[in-house]
């Protein structure tokens, strides 16, 4: 049987993402090929509460999205094995649909679901869902796209 969950250990080695950037805790499943469920415990400790806003502490829904699209680049280097230091990159190359349905604050786990909906050469589109508990909190469908850092400089369209 292969393996289904991941610490933050490996996450690290999957992705390039460092603190305080790097906004997935944990892989709690994992369907080879098809879909991926992620945690991310939401804490007051988080810098951006500072700012966002210091009297009602609440998630940047961009956020949200950039732990949605490190989901899914979790899914693809599962997948494929591509590991950072091997000059390949995902990156985050569009977003369609993103609805926001419930704030995000300090306490709250949330839990990403992504499934990969199309694969085509070097871009894979997803669906994807963050839930807390049973509420949802925001759904899009993404889309990454693989690029070769180490022969030329990501093209800044296409880049994060």
């Amino acid at each position: 049987m292969s393996k289904t969950t991941f610490d933050i250990r490996d996450i690290m080695a999957m992705l390039p993402h460092r603190q305080p950037f790097l906004l997935v805790d944990r892989v709690i499943d994992y369907v080879p090929g098809e879909s991926l469920v992620a945690i991310k415990n939401v804490t007051y400790n988080e810098p951006f509460f500072t700012g966002h806003f210091p009297q009602v502490p609440t998630m940047p829904g961009v956020l949200i999205i950039e732990a949605l699209a490190q989901a899914c680049g979790l899914l693809i280097a599962i997948d494929t094995g591509i590991r950072p230091d091997s000059g390949m990159i995902f990156y985050f190359a569009g977003i369609e649909d993103a609805r926001f349905k419930r704030i995000v604050e300090p306490g709250d786990q949330l839990r990403f679901e992504v499934s990969l909906d199309k694969a085509k050469r070097h871009l894979r589109r997803f669906k994807t869902r963050a839930m807390v508990g049973t509420e949802l909190a925001c759904e899009a469908t993404l889309m990454c796209v693989m690029k070769d850092t180490s022969r030329s400089a990501p093209n800044s369209a296409t880049a994060e």
